[in-house]
Order: C-alpha cells, then structure tokens, then sequence
C-alpha cells in the first residue's frame, strides 16, 4: 500500500473526532473522512443543560472545535450522512447521502465511532409529542423550543447525572419541576447515603422529587402532560424528560459481523480492535476495559471515549497502543454540590471477590479558620485484607475542589496504592485551599483507624 491508508470514521462526538485527530497527527498524510450523521461535529454533549439553562448563551459554543477548525486540521468531514451498512470484504462503507442517495466509500482501515443512543423505557405514551429523550443537539434543539415558546413546566423521569442536572438547569430557568425517580435514591452510581443528599439539595432549590417510584404511563390531558406511576402517582407539566441512560449504537459493527460483549456493545481488545479485519471501534458503542478489575464493562462516560478514540486513531495507521482502562471517575454539579466518586462501591468491590470495607469522613474543605471553608465528606472504600485503595465518593460545596480530590483517589488506584499509601502523596497545601493533610488523606487515615479495629463495615468519622 502506497502512501497513507485511507482512512474512514463513522460517527463525530468524541471518540470519531479523537481518532481522526490522532491519525492527522502521527501521520500528516493521512487525510481520514468522517461520515457524520448530523450537523454537529465535535458537539459537547455533557454541555446541552448549561446551554438549556442560560449559563451558556450560544449553543455553537458547546462545539469543541468548530468545523472550519476540524477541516483545517485535515479532516473531511462527510456531514449529514447516515452509515448504513459495511461491506467487510469489498472494504466499503454504504452511507446514504443527504440527498438521500446511495454510496459506497472505499476505505483501507475503518473505525466505528457510532455513540449510544437513549435508553427508551416501556412507558405507554413516551411517543407523545412533548416527551423529549435528550442525547443530541437536535433532542436538546426541541427541548430549547418548548422553553422558548413558554413552556413553564416540566417533569423529568430519571435522576441519573443528566436527570439532576436538567434539574438544576430547568429551575434556573425558572420553570416548575417535578423529578421522578424508581431506584431508592438519586444517582445510582454512588451510595444511597449520598444520594439522599443529592436529593435533599434539589428539594432546597424547590425541585419537587419522588423517588423509589416506577412510571407506568405519560398522557395528554389538555395542554399538559400527566405522568402517573405507581401508588397512584401523578405529576404534570407542559413538556417531559425521560432520562433513562443509554445503550450502545452497536447496530452498524454487529451487521458487519462484529461481536457484542457487555449490555451489548461492541467486543474490542486494549488496542481497540473488532476482530473484522482493519476495523476498529471506538467509544460509548464499545465495552470499555476496566483497568482496576482487568475485565470488560461498559462505562460510557465523555472523557473515556476521547482516550479510546485517541487509541483506535493511533492503531488504524500502524501503531500498537493499547487503552490503559477506566475506572469509571466522574463527577455531577447539583446546584450548590459537586458529587464525584471513582473505583469501586462496597456492593460491586464484595461481588468481585474483595472483603470491602467502607469509612466515611467530614474533613473541611481547607483550613476552617480561613473564612469560606465548606466540609466534605468523603467515602473510602478498601480491601480489608490487602489494604488496596478500590474507590472512593466524595461530596461537598462546588468550590470544594470536589474533581481535584476524586482525580487525586483515581490516580492513587490507578497505581494500584494501597490505603494508607495515600498518606505518602506529596499534596500541595495554602490554608485558603487545603490543609497540612489534604481531606483524601484524612480520609484515607480514617479508614486505616477503622481497619485495625476491626470495626463494624460502615463508620462515621468526623475530623
């Protein structure tokens, strides 16, 4: 083969730009063509409730890059161009123009960059004109013209991270806003201790939450929506909001003959590879290698898909880099909380074989004396037989430096530190902003105290 292979992606959020990026970089001669199935390439879509709030007042400033920006990098992007179909043995992706005609791109090495897609619950009614799934420019589009005509209500079904954050977002916008929730408290990902505290936030800032009730219908009734669940249920508003997670755009790779792993995304290796030959995949389509537990999960998550398209960019012309693994590090804004968390809970730690043990702390947020100063409380999470640090949840005032902390624990994990060992790190101090002990390591002392007593599984440690 002469020259640069031809190089070609399927999708335009995170992981497909990554990869075309890195590909550009390691080989200016490569020229990889995207094949994009809106409008919006390289579009935040962490950042639609800042823009659906009014924090951000431009929606073309949630774009990464503009697209001028991406061409001058040497991309090309094909936008506007819905992939339907690879032919494995010819080497072709058949897209279907915007002008609705058919094509088949040629392509020596091809990633698939294909995204989720919005879960959609078996809620009678969720088709109703009204009801919004929010995942897209165009889904968060539909919700900016029903405010913009004077929508003043909402309810919103799921009280995941983008469920309390177009919580927080709607309120701002000075919208009546009921939130419904089936699990037994908000933010699933972390303890329940802590997401009755998330909840107990919204509820301050006057979002109305029921929580540990199922949905069974969404109807019309004049010019609002009624939804109605278990227990005779009922809330109403003049839009709705299911926010139910997502499952993986897996559809493209798995006709090709790809094959599908955890909740059935896409089966790739560390160097993200398929199996099909010269294809690669990439993103929230794909099982995600978790770097504690040495085994696929599937962890869609914004910052993991750039580093595994940044890897499947590098592999698709020539290199043999491999993703390190997630462990899942992430962090929500609610209001006036920042809530974080990294590694494993107790629940998930005791099924995967530890003996977990978890502590919780209050340790201020930086020196008490210093005005300002918020307290943070801090879950750790270790193995009782080894010491090994497995995660951690931390929860306090936005200007606590709540994802400073969390990185600090995920940084600690990620070299496999043990518990005490967390002691050691060399953390920066000023009284405005920490202590002599940064709060994870107060924590982390916390949780070694706890450990040589051999104390009951949870303790509450104030500092």
């Amino acid at each position: 083969m002469r020259g640069a292979p031809r190089l070609v992606i399927v999708g335009g959020s995170d992981a497909g730009i990554s990869a075309g990026l890195r590909a550009r970089e390691l080989d200016p001669e490569a020229r990889p063509t995207l094949v994009i199935a809106d409008a919006y390439p390289n579009f935040s879509i962490c950042g639609i409730p800042y823009w659906l709030s009014g924090e951000v007042g431009d929606r073309r400033h949630l774009a990464h890059r503009t697209r001028e920006e991406l061409e001058r990098a040497g991309l090309n992007l094909r936008l506007q161009t819905v992939a339907q179909r690879i032919d494995v043995e010819k080497r072709e992706l058949i897209i279907r123009t915007p002008d609705d005609h058919p094509e088949a791109i040629d392509y020596d090495r091809l990633v698939i960059a294909t995204g989720a897609v919005p879960a959609r619950p078996p809620i009678p009614g969720i088709e109703q004109p009204g009801v919004h799934l929010l995942h897209s420019m165009d889904d968060a589009s539909g919700v900016q013209d029903a405010l913009s005509a004077g929508a003043r209500s909402a309810v919103i079904v799921g009280a995941g991270y983008i469920g309390v954050e177009m919580a927080d977002a709607l309120i701002r916008r000075g919208l009546d806003v009921a939130l419904i929730e089936q699990a037994p408290s908000a933010l699933i990902t972390v303890d329940p201790e802590f997401g009755e505290l998330v909840v107990e936030e919204l509820t301050a800032h006057g979002v109305r939450c029921t929580i540990g009730v199922r949905v069974t219908a969404i109807e019309p009734v004049g010019d609002r929506l009624v939804v109605t669940g278990e227990g005779g249920m009922r809330a109403e508003g003049e839009i709705v909001l299911v926010l139910a997670g997502v499952t993986p755009n897996a559809q493209l790779a798995h006709e090709a003959g790809a094959r599908l792993g955890v909740r059935g995304a896409v089966a790739v290796d560390r160097q993200m590879r398929t199996g099909l030959p010269d294809i690669w995949a990439a993103g929230d389509c794909v099982e995600t290698h978790h770097h504690l537990l040495d085994k696929p999960t599937y962890i869609p998550l914004g910052s993991t898909a750039h580093k595994q398209g940044r890897i499947a960019g590098e592999n698709a012309i020539g290199a043999g880099a491999e993703f390190a693994g997630s462990l899942g590090t992430q962090v929500v804004k609610v209001f006036d909380l920042a809530i974080a968390a990294t590694g494993l809970r107790e629940t998930s730690a005791r099924v995967e074989g530890f003996n977990p043990l978890t502590v919780q702390t209050t340790a201020d947020d930086h020196k008490a004396y210093y005005p300002g100063a918020h307290p943070l409380q801090l879950r750790i999470v270790g193995d009782r037989d080894s010491g090994q640090l497995l995660g951690a949840q931390i929860l306090g005032h936005v200007s606590g430096q709540v994802a400073k902390r969390i990185d600090t624990i995920a940084t600690a994990i990620h070299h496999r530190t043990t518990v005490a060992g967390v002691s050691d790190l060399d953390l920066s101090h000023t009284p405005p902003l920490s202590s002599p002990w940064d709060p994870v390591q107060i924590a982390c002392q916390a949780w070694e105290r706890a450990r040589r007593s051999r104390s009951e599984p949870l303790q509450t440690v104030g500092v």
